[in-house]
């Protein structure tokens, strides 16, 4: 049922609590629209949840970003599930990670079974050629519409720089950044409360116009942000069963096949992986390419490709790895239905736990809001989470443009080999900026103009 707001004061112009059916639809059209990595796909969150539907506030927003960077797994995904969990309770949360996955989760099966089968045409290589041009574009436009809104004063622009000098010269551990700003920013908010406020404006109490769920949270209407001790026992009997109770039967059952291989990797590596889809890939790829041989380097390329074509979390990535994996391991299986088996069990062990650490995690993250030292900490993370992407824009960037790239020693910045510039990848991608800065052209417009960009340039 919808709710109806009070007109009694001035601060009540937020819309009517969206019934569970509107939210549905707007998590749905979020999960078929969300392309572009995880900058993108947050700014698209915060676009249609904060500015559009007014839902959620700024302050609340970027709060709750805050708590899913922390996270392991996809930040992006997380922050889905937040969010509908603030609105409509754990069924909401349900209803939001769900549909922020499955259109791409189906988009990528069918790419993956594509890719395994059809590797060699010509066409689909240049499709996808054009296509990892146009992400260059997108994913910086998310990058800057996430600085304007983290990057409130000089001091957090220079915690973004230093973010980024670590990770891309030094090759500092995310884990290890995320510490340090949050350090920085408990102890700052002692010395410098203001430039630590979510606002960065002195005097100022919050970071725009509050929405529906900030209101009603103000009157006492949502009993379930509450943390509650019985909420976490029931959290932990039915979410940990949940999670690994596949994993546990795959290992008694099947030991030795690759679907319980596949299983206990993605497992573990859902649980020690910080820093969303890239940070990953380094870790999975010393196990997939050298340890299992599941993939090879550049089909691990081309698979961070296929998902940065697909709308949902970049993660999706290991959907990819896992259905390569089962199709060249498939037992008495026809391959394809091995791959299929194989990618729906990556999905899961991969997606699981991320329901469980919002539904057990995130009542304290909301209690946490009125601590200033907690929530100085959280704005110093924001911010040096903008570096870090900014590090993964410029990676990505380097793999589109370049063929060739090179490391300055085991722990140096990564380096393009200037005679192995691609022309033509350099005219996509500076078509594909066009296109997002100056004719404010859509994510599908952008990628479908470029598809066919690639398709022209593959004839040269």
């Amino acid at each position: 049922m919808t709710a109806t707001m009070s007109s009694q004061t001035p601060e009540d112009t937020s819309p009517a609590l969206p019934s569970l059916a509107e939210a549905t639809l707007t998590w749905a059209r979020i999960g078929l629209l969300s392309f572009g990595g995880p900058a993108g796909q947050i700014a698209l969150m915060h676009r249609i949840v904060v500015e559009e539907k007014r839902w959620v506030g700024e302050e609340r927003f970027l709060h709750a970003l805050n708590y899913c960077m922390l996270l392991p797994g996809p930040e992006a995904q997380q922050l889905a599930v937040y969010l509908g969990w603030l609105m409509h309770r754990t069924l909401g949360g349900l209803i939001a990670g769900l549909l922020f996955v499955l259109p791409g989760a189906l988009v990528m099966l069918g790419l993956s079974a594509i890719y395994a089968v059809y590797s060699d045409m010509p066409v689909l290589n240049a499709v996808f050629f054009g296509i990892k041009a146009a992400v260059v574009g997108i994913v910086l436009q998310a990058l800057l519409r996430i600085a304007r809104r983290s990057l409130k004063n000089g001091v957090m622009i220079a915690l973004a720089a230093c973010a980024f000098v670590a990770i891309y010269i030094f090759n500092v551990p995310f884990p290890l950044i995320i510490l340090a700003a949050g350090v920085f920013g408990w102890v700052g908010s002692r010395v410098w409360p203001d430039i630590f406020s979510l606002s960065g404006k002195k005097g100022a109490q919050t970071a725009g116009p509050p929405g529906l769920v900030d209101l009603m949270h103000a009157r006492g209407e949502l009993a379930h942000t509450e943390p509650s001790a019985g909420r976490v026992v029931r959290t932990l009997l039915i979410w940990i069963p949940l999670w690994l109770g596949p994993v546990l039967l795959l290992w008694l059952l099947m030991p030795a096949t690759v679907w319980s291989q596949i299983a206990v990797f993605f497992t573990t590596m859902s649980v020690v992986t910080f820093g969303g889809a890239y940070a990953v890939l380094s870790y999975v790829a010393q196990a997939a390419v050298q340890t299992y041989g599941w993939v090879s380097p550049q089909e691990m390329i081309d698979g961070l490709g296929l998902a940065e074509t697909t709308p949902g979390p970049l993660i999706l990535v290991l959907q990819f790895i896992g259905f390569l994996a089962a199709f060249r391991a498939p037992g008495a299986l026809d391959p394809v239905v091995a791959g299929i088996v194989g990618s729906l069990v990556t999905l899961w062990v991969t997606f699981a736990p991320c329901f469980f650490w919002i539904f057990l995690g995130a009542p304290y993250m909301e209690k946490l809001r009125g601590h200033a030292a907690a929530s100085a900490a959280m704005t110093a993370i924001t911010a040096a989470v903008v570096g870090v992407i900014a590090n993964l824009a410029l990676w990505f960037a380097l793999h589109v443009v370049f063929r060739e790239t090179f490391r300055i020693g085991e722990i140096g910045p990564m380096l393009p080999v200037p005679d192995s510039m691609d022309w033509r990848a350099v005219l996509l991608v500076a078509l594909g900026m066009v296109l997002l800065f100056r004719f404010n052209a859509g994510v599908l417009t952008v990628l479908g103009i470029s598809a066919f960009g690639g398709l022209l340039f593959s004839m040269f």
